[in-house]
């Protein structure tokens, strides 16, 4: 992790000296035309590379607070995990819903204002969403902060008061933190931004650990432990903050002439018939969006408000149930990890398939579409089976303990449906499609309620488990369904569903084989290793046999052809003619 972020931080240093004056002044003047480049060569360029960044820093950030989540539960323990995960999808619910999508409009409406060098009223789109989101962070505040025993009630679990009042005041600083990102976004400046996400997932992350060992050394109960945990993102965010208002007094200093950085403060003289009408103009925008993003945390949620209570029913006290629930989520970060992977697949396929739609080659477009279907399939395919094998050493090698073993054997198969979902949905969206996976998503929150209701009375968190993989199930075949229709895509059937079946049914066998082989061969050993040790070599070992014997058996039953093998960047050439002369492509 930190030779990630060494590299990110190495990568925004150069790319920062290029791109200091991104906003105004000399860069500028280039950025809209220099001597040489067109504009359109100019602006794409610096485009490619503000992507390319943000969505480094993004998956950087995105591992850090996945990862954080096993030095939780790993100090605090599963009570304390419990709480946590009940809280936290409740405010990131609550951020989406406080700032409204107005961040993407904001780069919208400035990115348009830049391109007619009028900064001016791109300024004042930043001070009209400025002062509407400050006014919804405080409302979601207030309503966070006094209503916290009534949500805690709704949760069935009274211990997570304190933990949603310490989260609450993070709502007074997103909000802005997130109005100046996309302000610098607007500018085709990525790495105010890229900065700003990485210090706040960091300082959040060490908040968290810091504040854990503190109180748990003090002695204090789970209650105030996991207040101590979400007291983190407070802190990441006013870290975040930090770093976007260090930019901008920087680039106030020197881009001022300019007027796309102008003014002694964010705020200007305010002007009421235009900005309130730039006010409904910019909410227009916003709300479906809002409407998209809250898709993902109510599906999240559902948990939160169903499955402590109805874990408390089924026999459980408090105590015991926000323990259940500390156990039901191990198996969620390792399935994060997956869909991480493919959210950085959509993350390129969305302005691939734009892009090609545009232009009108819809060849194109179909083919990325399929090519991406395809290997997500057997990605999700593989790690969820890989997961379900290894859930055991796995689970004893991040968490301690073989408890919930089950539950997260069951929760791996989530990863598949969750990839098709992401991919599926990217592809609808490069498509024009931006509405349906969100409705998609709300339908499966829906069945998650309802199959919650059915499973977890008799069977506890494994009925939750499986009650997530049917929800997910069915938004993934939804959305699948629509992007396979919408693309004009046959739904592949035969050997093209039976090659990956077989090489996953080879993969499960080696992985069978060393669950099973290894725990005697390291028994003999000299040195009798601990519990976690021995998880841990069975754990990795399975990992890199599992990835080598399915991607041997892909290339041997010709799963995958050397086309497709040639489209991967950096696989054709030398990698793609190695793997000829092994005579792993027949």
């Amino acid at each position: 992790m930190l030779a990630l972020r060494r590299t990110l931080s190495q990568a925004l240093v150069r790319y920062g000296k290029k791109e200091r004056e991104s906003i105004g002044g000399k860069e500028t003047n280039k950025a809209f035309g220099p001597e040489g480049r067109t504009d359109g060569e100019r602006a794409g360029s610096v485009l490619l590379k503000g992507a390319a960044l943000l969505g480094m820093a993004a998956v950087i950030s995105k591992l850090i607070g996945t990862l954080q989540k096993i030095p939780l539960q790993n100090l605090a323990g599963d009570a304390v995990f419990g709480i946590y995960n009940a809280v936290y999808p409740l405010y990131i619910l609550i951020l989406f819903l406080a700032t409204a999508g107005f961040p993407l409009v904001i780069s919208k409406f400035v990115s348009e204002y830049a391109a007619a060098r009028r900064f001016d009223e791109a300024r004042r789109v930043l001070r009209v969403a400025l002062v509407a989101l400050m006014a919804t962070g405080i409302c979601f505040f207030l309503l966070l902060y006094s209503g916290a025993d009534t949500i805690a009630r709704w949760i069935g679990a009274s211990q997570t008061v304190e933990a949603i009042r310490s989260v609450s005041f993070a709502l007074l600083i997103v909000p802005v933190m997130s109005c100046l990102r996309g302000y610098y976004q607007g500018f085709q400046n990525m790495v105010p931004t890229a900065w700003s996400q990485v210090a706040e997932q960091t300082v959040r992350v060490g908040t968290m650990l810091i504040l854990l060992i503190v109180l748990m050394h003090l002695g204090y109960g789970p209650e105030r432990i996991a207040a101590g945990a979400t007291f983190g993102s407070v802190t990441g965010a006013m870290a975040g903050l930090a770093v976007m208002l260090f930019f901008w007094r920087r680039d106030r200093e020197t881009l001022g002439s300019t007027g796309a950085v102008g003014g002694s403060s964010l705020f200007g003289a305010w002007q009421w018939k235009r900005d309130w009408a730039l006010m409904k103009r910019l909410t227009v925008y916003a709300i479906p969006l809002c409407l998209g993003a809250i898709a993902v945390p109510i599906l999240t949620l559902v948990d939160s408000f169903t499955l402590p209570r109805l874990l408390r029913i089924s026999g459980y006290d408090e105590t015991g149930a926000l323990y259940q629930f500390g156990l039901y989520h191990h198996g969620l970060p390792l399935v994060q990890l997956v869909a991480m992977i493919a959210s950085s697949m959509s993350a390129a396929l969305v302005p691939a398939m734009a892009e090609a739609r545009q232009r009108g080659d819809l060849a194109a477009a179909r083919s990325r579409a399929e090519i991406s279907l395809r290997f997500t399939w057997m990605i999700g395919l593989a790690a969820s089976f890989g997961l379900a094998v290894l859930a055991e050493p796995l689970n004893v090698m991040f968490f301690k303990s073989a408890d919930g073993t089950a539950a997260m054997a069951i929760l791996s198969f989530t990863a598949l449906f969750s990839v098709i979902n992401i991919v599926a949905g990217s592809v609808l969206q490069g498509l024009g499609a931006v509405r349906a996976p969100a409705l998609y998503l709300l339908l499966a929150a829906g069945v998650k309620v309802a199959a919650n209701a059915l499973l977890v009375p008799r069977f506890g968190i494994a009925g939750a488990a499986a009650a997530a993989v049917a929800a997910y199930a069915l938004a993934g075949g939804l959305t699948l369904a629509h992007a396979l229709r919408a693309a004009g895509i046959t739904a592949p059937g035969g050997r093209a569903v039976i090659k990956p079946l077989l090489a996953v049914g080879f993969m499960t066998l080696g992985l069978l084989a060393v669950t099973h082989g290894a725990p005697p061969l390291l028994a003999r050993l000299p040195v009798a290793l601990p519990e976690r040790g021995m998880a841990a070599i069975i754990a990795l070992s399975g990992v890199a046999l599992g990835a080598l014997a399915f991607a041997f058996a892909l290339l041997r039953l010709g799963a995958v052809s050397a086309a497709e093998l040639a489209q991967v960047p950096k696989l054709g050439g030398k990698p793609l003619a190695l793997l000829r002369r092994l005579r792993l492509l027949p």
